[in-house]
């Protein structure tokens, strides 16, 4: 399916380029719109209902109500061998605990098939004065059916392997294209601040780092397939979307973060090509 389907339905994008459409809207109300599964992957992070500035803080049951009501509707307009990958990180439950991780709450409240939790580690964050200093968020990857699914290992495959020619019986102990990364991803996270602001860094409070979203993008969707990103904030997934010939659909609710999404493709793709994403992330900067 292209994405003719999506404006017949949905309508004029508030953005729209070869591959991609964005809307700004409440993304559950958008997805009731379409009738059809069209979705090859999600990635996504939405709000952690922790009071930051783009989200009104919900009493838990309504928080955890409203996700399931979206997620929902992802896996309906996800195709059978599609997956979802949920990144979500800590809340307060008062006299309960203090930083309770939020996929403990989630994981099992959708008609998805959870695969596995992958560890993101990140190298920088919050310091803990009576608690250790949280270095990690988590990742939740679910597909339609598990039987059947989208697993492109070799493309994320780690070449950084400590004895790469170690044979057994004459045979290469460990695959020529790399390890496997396991389930415990380090990854920088996109920091902030005059001394220590990451260079791909936006002005966005939440923004994925383009490494995380490349990974997941790769080894669960094929070229030419459809990703989705319902909270789409600063529009890294769709610049790693569009950078691995895939196409993109996001809904991003607040106008502003929509327009930041916007610079930033319109910057990508006018780069001179080709270039990669690394490259890309390291000199764009929004002026």
């Amino acid at each position: 399916m292209d994405l003719q389907h999506i404006k017949n339905t949905l309508g004029r994008p508030y953005f729209e380029i070869e591959d991609c459409l964005l809307y700004i809207g409440d993304c559950l109300n958008l997805m009731k719109k379409i009738n059809s599964s069209f979705v090859d992957l999600t990635v996504t992070s939405p709000p952690y209902n922790i009071g930051k500035e783009y989200e009104e803080p919900m009493p838990l049951k309504n928080y955890l109500d409203w996700c399931k009501d979206w997620i929902l509707e992802i896996h309906r307009v996800t195709k059978g061998q599609g997956a979802f990958w949920l990144n979500i990180g800590y809340l307060e439950i008062p006299e309960k605990g203090k930083a309770v991780p939020i996929p403990y709450l989630l994981w099992d409240k959708t008609p998805f098939y959870f695969i596995q939790e992958v560890i993101w580690n990140y190298g920088a964050g919050v310091a803990g004065r009576k608690f250790f200093s949280p270095r990690n968020e988590k990742l939740l990857w679910y597909v339609k059916n598990q039987e059947n699914y989208v697993f492109n290992l070799d493309d994320i495959r780690d070449k950084n392997v400590k004895y790469p020619n170690q044979k057994k019986n004459g045979k290469l102990k460990c695959n020529p294209l790399g390890k496997n990364p396991t389930d415990v991803w380090q990854i920088p996270k996109v920091t902030s601040g005059a001394n220590r602001s990451s260079k791909e860094r936006m002005p966005h409070p939440a923004q994925f780092p383009i490494a995380l979203i490349d990974r997941i993008v790769k080894v669960s969707s094929n070229p030419d397939g459809i990703v989705l990103d319902p909270f789409l904030g600063s529009g890294t997934s769709a610049i790693v979307a569009l950078s691995n010939n895939r196409k993109f659909v996001g809904f991003e609710i607040n106008e502003k973060y929509c327009d930041l999404a916007v610079e930033r493709i319109k910057q990508y793709k006018s780069s001179p090509q080709p270039i990669s994403l690394f490259e890309f992330a390291t000199t764009a900067q929004l002026v």
